[in-house]
């Protein structure tokens, strides 16, 4: 089994440098990272996390706490975190919240408990009680959303700006009756993209109805429903920008029901690129976020926290690109 000399010789740096880049430290040159990397990788070298945990008296095991597992936008978020986590020689626990406060609380506890090296989650609400964490000293990375009730880094989607993109990019196609779905209210990604939905309708000084913006759950039977009471108002919105893929789903069902067509006659803008948005016909215009790169930085910063500790927290903030396609095509 190859050890971290073998990698430094391989790489021709020292066994110390080896150790920053494992952990996740982003003060080591690129270009030597890369070769520690590359090394690492020809030498199939695993970095034995566990006895350096046991060391600190914790596990070599990170808790992933998301949302919806079910979901493309997070299940890529996990894929991120878990890839980093594995090079830098630890395991993720991922636990599903479904957007339930005391499922999450559970879920805090047991990480607390078991004195796992951090965390990294996408709160069910600002305020969520992880003090359970606090109390051991746990590190926290935010992901997705923001938490007040924790000085803790954060990696976050500018999704208000994105939200009124989409709601201009609408306008500018000529539907005049632009509708919202949203997410529930209190969930920041939700409560952001309705606010950039909003400055998108005043800048595009487009009709607007309070009737047309609904919120509901970020799930398919949800958004259908709410589709379908949209769809049925005496003056129905022509567009309608929708808070997920998920929500989009049942959107689409909502539509099919009724022998209408994306685009034509209603024009449809989602958040996240789920796979499948490019196979149905029309493809669905999305707002696509950079999730697995999202759940990579996450990770690394968690590995910084529980290497460095003391180090000044950060709130880092990314771009979502749209993506347009059919769906919003008359």
């Amino acid at each position: 089994m190859a050890t971290i000399s073998d990698v430094a010789a391989r790489a021709g740096v020292s066994t110390a440098t080896v150790s920053r880049v494992l952990n996740g430290k982003s003060t080591v040159d690129p270009a030597l990272a890369e070769r520690v990397a590359r090394a690492a990788e020809e030498l199939s070298y695993t970095p034995n996390g566990l006895a350096r945990n046991l060391r600190r008296r914790e596990t070599a095991v990170l808790a992933l706490i998301i949302s919806d597992v079910e979901n493309p936008f997070f299940t890529a978020i996990a894929r991120g975190v878990e890839d980093t986590a594995q090079a830098a020689g630890y395991s993720v626990m991922l636990c599903n919240s479904d957007e339930n406060p005391a499922k999450e609380r559970r879920y805090v506890e047991v990480a607390a408990m078991e004195r796992l090296a951090g965390v990294i989650m996408s709160p069910t609400t600002p305020d969520s009680d992880v003090q359970p964490l606090l109390d051991h000293r746990t590190p926290i990375v935010t992901v997705d959303r923001r938490l007040r009730s924790a000085d803790c880094d954060a990696v976050l989607v500018d999704s208000r700006a994105a939200a009124k993109e989409a709601t201009l990019h609408l306008a500018e196609r000529g539907y005049e009756r632009i509708g919202c779905i949203a997410g529930p209210a209190g969930v920041t990604t939700a409560d952001d993209r309705l606010a950039g939905f909003r400055d998108g309708i005043r800048a595009a000084q487009a009709k607007s109805s309070a009737r047309w913006v609904r919120r509901c759950e970020f799930r398919g039977t949800a958004g259908r429903q709410t589709a379908e009471h949209l769809l049925s108002l005496p003056e129905p919105p022509d567009a309608l920008l929708v808070s997920s893929s998920t929500m989009a789903v049942g959107v689409l069902q909502a539509l099919a029901d009724r022998g209408l067509r994306a685009g034509r006659d209603v024009g449809i803008v989602a958040f996240d690129d789920a796979p499948w948005t490019t196979l149905i016909d029309p493809a669905l215009t999305v707002v696509a976020q950079p999730a697995s790169a999202m759940g990579q930085l996450a990770a690394r910063l968690l590995l910084a926290r529980i290497t460095e500790g003391t180090k000044t927290t950060s709130t880092t903030t990314m771009r979502a690109q749209l993506l347009i396609r059919d769906s919003s095509h008359r």
